[in-house]
């Protein structure tokens, strides 16, 4: 009976000493583990990957560029990761954002435009001891410049010469310094300007629709100018063929020459053809005028006496 109560004793106790054991095991790992959270979220121990650097500010206060590839250790409190830093290539948009943004050519016309520049860090001192917030003074110089060159160029070079601009605005980028006798971008920034493109240039919805509707009355204005040269050539025809007809009609009745016809009968002949060609090409017509000369036309014709024949009247005749 004794034995049997020392062996229920024996198991207890080691199952509780398992127990205490599993749970300092555990302890253990959570402390260990907490350890690793702390130092991994403070950094003290960092890593530096390929392409990229860190910035790291010192107890002092100097800041040291830090791009040996691998992992570092920084003493806790008294240092501090200020920035991590890629050296591959980089875009940077016109304006901040890939969304075009309005622009005024030389002509006064708006524009909307977008550009993406691409770049590399070269020299991470300059890029990251010397300026601060680089990014944001980068911005604004590469808006400057590209908005300048932009907004100097007629509207129709923007549109059609979009090669001719871009390799304009990309030396420019280069070479051109941002002030007189001021460093260029490369050299302010420590960077390397690697490309430039102009990805979209048209004019606004308003101004389009205006073009259109310019447009829309031009053609217009000349269909209506088409139509009254037609018109103006059809009459000159007419009134042509109208003096050829009266000319073969003097000749016909002998009135070349002003003498031997009557002029009442060459004018009741004439009335006569437009009242035939009235006749053949009716159509809409409602009136036609055959007489516009301010006269009652005459029912029958008068006496037809030669010239010849009639005599001027002496002076004594005349004379009461």
């Amino acid at each position: 009976m004794k034995d049997q109560t020392s062996q229920v004793f024996l198991q207890r106790a080691r199952v509780i000493t398992l127990i205490r054991r599993l749970t300092f095991f555990c302890l253990v790992i959570a402390l260990a583990y907490s350890l690793a959270a702390v130092v991994y979220s403070t950094k003290v121990i960092y890593k530096v990957k390929l392409n990229y650097a860190v910035i790291l500010e010192q107890f002092g206060g100097t800041r040291q560029a830090v791009t040996s590839v691998g992992w570092h250790y920084r003493l806790p409190f008294f240092t501090r990761l200020e920035k991590e830093v890629p050296l591959m290539n980089q875009n940077l948009s016109l304006g901040g954002s890939s969304a075009p943004i309005k622009i005024i050519s030389k002509e006064n016309v708006a524009l909307w435009t977008s550009a993406l520049m691409t770049f590399k860090i070269t020299d991470l001192k300059r890029w990251g001891i010397e300026n601060l917030s680089p990014e944001i003074l980068l911005q604004g110089d590469f808006d400057g410049i590209v908005k300048d060159t932009l907004q100097g160029q007629e509207v129709n070079k923007l549109i059609s010469e979009r090669e001719v601009i871009k390799e304009i605005i990309f030396q420019a980028l280069k070479k051109r310094p941002i002030n007189t006798d001021g460093p260029t971008i490369e050299k302010k920034y420590g960077i390397e300007v690697v490309s430039f493109v102009i990805n979209e240039t048209r004019f606004g919805d308003k101004l389009v629709e205006a073009t259109e509707e310019k447009k829309r009355r031009q053609l217009i204005a000349e269909a209506d100018n088409y139509a009254a040269d037609q018109e103006a050539d059809r009459i000159r025809k007419l009134y042509k063929a109208y003096l050829e007809g009266i000319r073969s009609l003097q000749n016909a009745l002998g009135y070349a020459g002003g003498h031997g016809v009557n002029p009442a009968l060459l004018d009741f002949l004439s009335q006569q053809k437009w009242a035939t060609a009235y006749e053949k090409n009716q159509g809409d017509q409602k009136t036609f005028v055959l007489h516009g000369m301010g006269r009652e036309p005459a029912i029958t014709l008068p006496d037809f006496k030669d010239p010849k024949d009639n005599p001027k009247p002496r002076q004594s005749d005349l004379t009461p």
